[in-house]
Protein backbone atom coordinates (compact mmCIF):
# COMPACT_ATOMS: atom_id res chain seq x y z
CA UNK A 1 0.00 0.00 0.00
CA UNK A 2 1.52 3.50 -1.10
CA UNK A 3 1.53 6.15 1.63
CA UNK A 4 -0.33 9.38 1.18
CA UNK A 5 2.75 11.09 0.36
CA UNK A 6 3.63 9.02 -3.19
CA UNK A 7 0.14 8.34 -4.08
CA UNK A 8 -0.80 10.14 -7.43
CA UNK A 9 -3.88 11.28 -9.04
CA UNK A 10 -2.76 11.37 -12.43
CA UNK A 11 -0.25 8.46 -13.55
CA UNK A 12 3.46 9.62 -14.17
CA UNK A 13 2.71 13.47 -12.34
CA UNK A 14 4.79 14.02 -9.43
CA UNK A 15 4.85 16.73 -7.15
CA UNK A 16 8.15 18.30 -7.40
CA UNK A 17 8.38 18.16 -3.67
CA UNK A 18 8.65 14.78 -3.68
CA UNK A 19 10.88 14.18 -6.78
CA UNK A 20 12.20 15.99 -10.35
CA UNK A 21 10.41 14.50 -12.91
CA UNK A 22 10.57 15.00 -16.77
CA UNK A 23 7.24 16.96 -18.14
CA UNK A 24 8.80 17.54 -21.93
CA UNK A 25 12.12 17.47 -23.89
CA UNK A 26 12.77 18.82 -27.31
CA UNK A 27 15.74 18.79 -29.48
CA UNK A 28 17.25 21.72 -31.00
CA UNK A 29 16.36 21.58 -34.44
CA UNK A 30 18.71 22.59 -37.59
CA UNK A 31 17.37 26.08 -37.78
CA UNK A 32 19.38 26.74 -34.60
CA UNK A 33 22.77 27.16 -37.35
CA UNK A 34 20.64 30.43 -39.04
CA UNK A 35 22.67 31.12 -42.01
CA UNK A 36 23.77 27.55 -43.16
CA UNK A 37 19.75 26.94 -43.05
CA UNK A 38 18.87 30.25 -44.77
CA UNK A 39 21.03 29.29 -48.00
CA UNK A 40 19.48 25.75 -47.15
CA UNK A 41 15.91 27.10 -47.35
CA UNK A 42 16.53 29.29 -50.54
CA UNK A 43 18.30 26.41 -52.40
CA UNK A 44 15.46 23.78 -51.72
CA UNK A 45 13.18 26.07 -53.01
CA UNK A 46 14.44 26.34 -56.48
CA UNK A 47 14.11 23.20 -58.82
CA UNK A 48 17.30 23.08 -60.01
CA UNK A 49 19.63 23.61 -57.10
CA UNK A 50 17.18 22.01 -54.52
CA UNK A 51 20.23 18.63 -54.49
CA UNK A 52 22.68 21.38 -53.40
CA UNK A 53 20.43 23.10 -50.91
CA UNK A 54 19.89 19.15 -49.58
CA UNK A 55 23.69 18.56 -49.43
CA UNK A 56 24.39 21.47 -47.55
CA UNK A 57 22.28 20.95 -44.56
CA UNK A 58 22.55 17.16 -44.86
CA UNK A 59 25.64 17.35 -41.96
CA UNK A 60 23.40 19.43 -39.55
CA UNK A 61 20.47 16.86 -39.63
CA UNK A 62 22.89 13.85 -39.64
CA UNK A 63 24.25 15.61 -36.56
CA UNK A 64 20.94 15.61 -35.00
CA UNK A 65 19.86 12.27 -35.48
CA UNK A 66 23.32 10.82 -34.20
CA UNK A 67 22.34 12.04 -31.62
CA UNK A 68 20.19 9.64 -30.71
CA UNK A 69 22.96 6.71 -30.18
CA UNK A 70 24.81 6.23 -27.12
CA UNK A 71 27.76 7.89 -27.19
CA UNK A 72 27.19 10.65 -29.53
CA UNK A 73 24.55 12.65 -27.76
CA UNK A 74 27.52 15.43 -26.85
CA UNK A 75 26.44 16.19 -30.48
CA UNK A 76 23.13 17.96 -29.56
CA UNK A 77 21.27 20.47 -27.46
CA UNK A 78 18.01 19.40 -25.52
CA UNK A 79 15.41 21.85 -23.99
CA UNK A 80 14.14 20.09 -20.96
CA UNK A 81 11.26 21.25 -18.81
CA UNK A 82 10.92 19.02 -15.46
CA UNK A 83 8.19 20.01 -12.58
CA UNK A 84 11.25 21.73 -11.22
CA UNK A 85 13.13 24.03 -13.78
CA UNK A 86 13.47 24.51 -17.49
CA UNK A 87 17.35 24.25 -18.76
CA UNK A 88 19.01 23.62 -21.93
CA UNK A 89 21.49 20.46 -21.58
CA UNK A 90 24.33 19.94 -23.66
CA UNK A 91 27.72 17.60 -23.54
CA UNK A 92 29.19 14.47 -23.71
CA UNK A 93 26.59 13.15 -20.27
CA UNK A 94 23.46 15.92 -21.11
CA UNK A 95 24.18 18.37 -18.10
CA UNK A 96 22.57 21.89 -17.70
CA UNK A 97 24.39 24.43 -19.06
CA UNK A 98 21.38 27.24 -18.46
CA UNK A 99 18.45 27.04 -15.93
CA UNK A 100 15.89 28.75 -14.37
CA UNK A 101 13.60 27.23 -11.69
CA UNK A 102 9.77 27.30 -12.67
CA UNK A 103 9.13 29.93 -9.83
CA UNK A 104 10.94 32.49 -11.72
CA UNK A 105 10.02 32.21 -14.91
CA UNK A 106 7.76 35.00 -15.84
CA UNK A 107 7.16 34.89 -19.33
CA UNK A 108 8.18 33.18 -23.17
CA UNK A 109 8.52 34.47 -25.81
CA UNK A 110 8.53 33.23 -29.43
CA UNK A 111 10.76 35.31 -32.13
CA UNK A 112 10.69 33.86 -35.61
CA UNK A 113 12.97 34.64 -38.45
CA UNK A 114 12.31 34.03 -42.30
CA UNK A 115 13.15 29.93 -41.58
CA UNK A 116 11.11 29.66 -38.82
CA UNK A 117 7.69 28.66 -41.17
CA UNK A 118 9.80 26.19 -43.41
CA UNK A 119 11.64 24.31 -40.47
CA UNK A 120 8.59 24.66 -38.17
CA UNK A 121 10.61 26.72 -35.44
CA UNK A 122 11.23 29.51 -33.75
CA UNK A 123 13.54 30.79 -30.89
CA UNK A 124 12.11 31.24 -27.33
CA UNK A 125 13.45 33.54 -25.08
CA UNK A 126 12.70 33.04 -21.89
CA UNK A 127 12.11 36.21 -19.45
CA UNK A 128 12.19 36.10 -15.15
CA UNK A 129 9.45 37.72 -13.22
CA UNK A 130 11.80 40.99 -13.54
CA UNK A 131 11.64 41.51 -17.44
CA UNK A 132 15.43 40.35 -17.39
CA UNK A 133 16.00 37.85 -20.37
CA UNK A 134 16.99 34.75 -18.74
CA UNK A 135 18.17 33.23 -21.74
CA UNK A 136 17.48 31.81 -25.23
CA UNK A 137 16.67 28.60 -26.85
CA UNK A 138 17.35 28.68 -30.33
CA UNK A 139 15.54 26.48 -32.89
CA UNK A 140 13.01 25.10 -30.80
CA UNK A 141 10.46 22.94 -32.77
CA UNK A 142 7.00 23.57 -32.61
CA UNK A 143 7.54 26.91 -30.56
CA UNK A 144 3.80 27.94 -29.51
CA UNK A 145 3.28 24.13 -28.13
CA UNK A 146 6.62 23.88 -26.11
CA UNK A 147 6.20 27.52 -25.04
CA UNK A 148 2.12 26.88 -23.78
CA UNK A 149 3.86 23.68 -21.90
CA UNK A 150 6.63 25.87 -20.39
CA UNK A 151 3.72 28.48 -18.92
CA UNK A 152 1.30 25.52 -17.71
CA UNK A 153 4.40 23.64 -16.15
CA UNK A 154 5.12 26.95 -14.78
CA UNK A 155 1.26 27.83 -13.35
CA UNK A 156 0.66 24.19 -12.02
CA UNK A 157 4.37 23.65 -9.96
CA UNK A 158 6.23 27.02 -9.51
CA UNK A 159 3.89 28.60 -6.71
CA UNK A 160 4.80 24.58 -4.88
CA UNK A 161 8.72 25.66 -5.20
CA UNK A 162 10.69 27.39 -2.41
CA UNK A 163 12.00 30.74 -3.38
Amino acid sequence: MLSRATEQIVTGVVPPQLQEAMIREVWATVAANGPVMTMGRKLISTIFLAPLGWLLIAPFWAKRFLGFLPGLSFLTVKYTLTNRRLMIRAGMKPHATKEIPLNEIGEVRIRTDSNSAFYDTGDLIVQRKDGATAFEMPGAPEPESFRQTILQARDAWGPYLKG
